[in-house]
């Protein structure tokens, strides 16, 4: 029923045990392309099963419960969907692979419970470390504060943004207070906290402030993982081209791309640079995905792609004249820094988190300034564009950042939260009763979910739980 993690004593050597959250990333079974949240879970999920110590992975179950994950199930999950989106593995089977374990774990989820964790746990004699690195669920107030309480763990979370409360106009209806939620736990439960940046860390420090508390947090700019560069470039597309690379959605600003675009086919006509937009369709991009298919101008100029694995979307960036990036807020920029450690130069918005992460390398734009953006584009597509050239010079002396140097500095950082707690005798309370399942779940409820438990027998008697 239960594979444990390997020597159950190695936590008794100094290394702290991981309880790692992976039901963002097991809900993303069936998606053939990643997010930058996607391939962030799946670094640490990778990382973890590497690292020395014991290791157990945990889902929110459909009771809204955390429930204990069969290792070598999730093991297995997380080799299979990396190789899917790696483009190691693209097939429909390996798809469909993905769905079933995906299935399976959730199953296993929710008959096991959170009854596999070791006997010593439920004696608090000292509690796992509890690590979240993606925004799913982090709303779950008093489930988090409930596992801190009863099984003395300690909370370690990643936030990537706080765009949805800072510009709600991006977000679906809702998910600003939702969002506010999620950063309001954070700055009341986490014992430290990892941001990707200096910009996230200062926008969550007033949550900080007004609960009352300074637990540590860590700046750790994400690493890359390309595959390695096949010889012959992307058939795609014919270059000379350019790249935007990101969920077609209005805070990505792709229709300032859209309308410069139909510019330069009336200006240029035969002579317009092609245009490559890799990406699912997001929300509200009603006119955006109106001139994609009813503009005349665009057909065979501008190419879109909703999946494209690593292997190809790399070879695509690789042969670019640039990446275009006119966002009008981001909270790292995977698509700036992977273009960087490529060798393509980048134009991008003037927004800090770029200038962080790009440093001094990219040119800089108002996402709004248009012949700003049209010179550009007009001069790094010349076979001898000076200006790009100027970038490729500023580009040899950037550094990229590593998931070495990030799980370096977070490993320490979970090494010394738990010494750091217990020193300071801080425990993390919230008002009223806590429990391991929402509110909304209690005990009567759940034994009155029609067939809830039934159906969960059922999946994991399907899949051999």
């Amino acid at each position: 029923m239960f594979d444990p993690p390997g020597d159950p004593g190695v936590w008794h050597r100094g290394k702290r045990v991981i309880l790692f959250d992976l039901s963002r990333l097991i809900s993303r079974a069936g998606r053939e392309t990643p997010t930058g949240i996607d391939r962030v879970e799946l670094a640490y999920a990778e990382h973890l099963l590497t690292r020395p110590g014991a290791l157990y992975f945990t889902m929110i179950t459909l009771t809204g419960r955390l429930g204990i994950l069969s290792r070598s199930a999730a093991e297995d999950y997380v080799q299979t969907i990396a190789g899917v989106w790696r483009g190691n593995d693209t097939s429909l089977t390996q798809t469909r692979r993905a769905k079933r374990l995906a299935r399976r774990l959730g199953a296993g989820a929710l008959l096991r419970g959170p009854s596999g964790l070791p006997t010593e746990f439920r004696k608090k004699l000292d509690g796992p470390i509890y690590l979240l690195v993606s925004h799913h669920h982090l709303e779950k107030r008093r489930l988090i504060a409930g596992l801190k309480q009863r099984r003395g763990a300690q909370f370690v979370c990643l936030i990537h943004d706080l765009i949805p409360i800072e510009f709600p106009e991006y977000a679906l209806p809702g998910q600003d207070e939702k969002h506010r939620r999620r950063i309001e736990t954070a700055a009341s439960l986490a014992d430290a906290v990892i941001v990707n940046s200096t910009v996230t860390r200062e926008a969550f420090r007033p949550y900080l402030e007004r609960a009352g508390r300074a637990p540590p947090v860590l700046v750790a700019p994400f690493g890359i993982d390309l595959p390695a560069l096949a010889i012959d470039p992307s058939t795609l597309v014919r270059p000379p081209y350019f790249v935007c690379v990101g969920t077609i959605e209005a805070r990505k600003n792709h229709l300032l791309l859209l309308n410069l675009w139909r510019q330069l086919v009336d200006e240029l006509g035969d002579a317009a640079p092609r245009l490559v937009l890799v990406g699912q369709r997001g929300w509200e991009t009603e006119n955006a995905v109106d001139m994609l298919e009813r503009c005349p101008a665009l057909r065979g100029v501008v190419f879109e792609y909703g999946n494209l694995p690593d292997a190809e979307l790399t070879r695509l960036v690789k042969g670019a004249r640039a990446l275009l990036l006119p966002s009008f807020a981001e909270g790292f920029g995977f698509p700036l820094v992977e273009a960087l450690a490529l060798g393509v130069p980048a134009l991008c918005s003037d927004l800090p988190a770029l200038r962080e992460n790009g440093g001094d390398v990219a040119e800089f734009f108002n996402p709004l300034d248009g012949p700003g953006w049209r010179a550009a584009v007009i001069d790094y597509s010349l076979p001898s564009s000076p200006r790009r050239r100027a970038q490729l010079r500023r580009l040899a002396d950037w550094t990229p950042p590593s998931w070495e140097d990030h799980f370096a500095a977070v490993d320490s950082l979970i090494g010394e939260t738990g010494a750091s707690v217990r020193q300071s005798g801080e425990v993390a309370l919230s008002t009223g009763p806590t429990s391991l399942c929402e509110p909304s779940l209690t005990v009567s409820k759940l034994q009155t979910s029609d067939g809830l438990f039934t159906e969960g027998v059922r999946q994991c008697q399907k899949y051999r739980v």
